[in-house]
């Protein structure tokens, strides 16, 4: 997404699942005193928080100006660099790289999978989870069909993700020089924050490339026809859900 469509309030006061499951994440990743560590993808600084408490050199990194602004302002204490994960500059430098939530909104996976094995020390590890094959699924589903039927075609063109499946994933990362650990695909329903809201709110926070591809004065027609076609499947008493389908995976260099 353009930088422009990141909300960093929405995005800490509506969406705090998303570094709240990561936590879990962390206790793979397991970092120690002496390591240093790269947190690709960082948004508001929250995981990256979590790392340096375990007393490791952690250095924050996202492609969204605004992400990172909050993070200096969350963490004032903490080292934060705008950067593209797909094109690194760091050469064998750190001993751990961490990502949360992340990966899936770079459509060229194989040139971040390679930037990340460079910035890798010989031995060091990998540690991430984002969207896999499937993901949100039932909610594409029913956004490209708001869409269609406001005329907007080819919907699914303006999906901006990239999830992929593990055998897909683990390829490039060994093309890269990474052996591959551990690897799981899994659901994880997530109950949305908002309430009856839930789902207009993730349209909000992520729906950028939908927002664009719309007239004046069509978004919240497009977030209602979203709703009526998403509820069969996302919405149980009251409550929105999102089917989230994650992909796990540790790797060696």
């Amino acid at each position: 997404m353009a930088d422009s469509d990141w909300n960093p309030e929405l995005y800490q006061t509506s969406h705090s699942f998303v570094w709240q499951y990561g936590r879990e994440l962390l206790a793979l990743l397991a970092p120690q005193r002496v390591e240093r560590i790269l947190d690709a993808g960082c948004g508001t600084g929250q995981l990256t928080a979590e790392i340096a408490r375990s007393g490791a050199e952690v250095v924050g990194i996202d492609s969204s100006p605004t992400m990172l602004d909050q993070a200096r302002k969350n963490y004032p204490d903490l080292h934060f660099e705008l950067a593209d994960v797909a094109a690194l500059e760091y050469r064998e430098e750190f001993d751990g790289v961490f990502s949360n939530a992340a990966l899936h909104w770079v459509k060229d996976a194989g040139a971040a999978v390679a930037s990340i094995s460079r910035a890798l020390k010989p031995g060091g590890r990998m540690v991430a989870e984002f969207g896999g094959r499937g993901n949100v699924q039932r909610l594409l589903d029913a956004a490209g069909l708001a869409l269609e039927s406001l005329g907007i075609r080819a919907a699914g063109s303006l999906n901006p993700w990239y999830f992929p499946s593990i055998a897909e994933y683990a390829s490039l990362l060994e093309r890269s020089g990474l052996s591959v650990t551990y690897a799981a695909l899994f659901d994880r329903l997530t109950p949305l924050e908002g309430g009856e809201e839930g789902i207009a709110s993730w349209l909000a926070m992520f729906g950028g490339p939908f927002r664009d591809s719309l007239g004046a004065g069509q978004w919240e027609e497009f977030v209602r026809r979203t709703k009526q076609h998403a509820a069969p499947h996302l919405l149980r008493e009251g409550q929105w859900l999102a089917d989230y389908r994650r992909l796990r995976v540790v790797a060696i260099r």
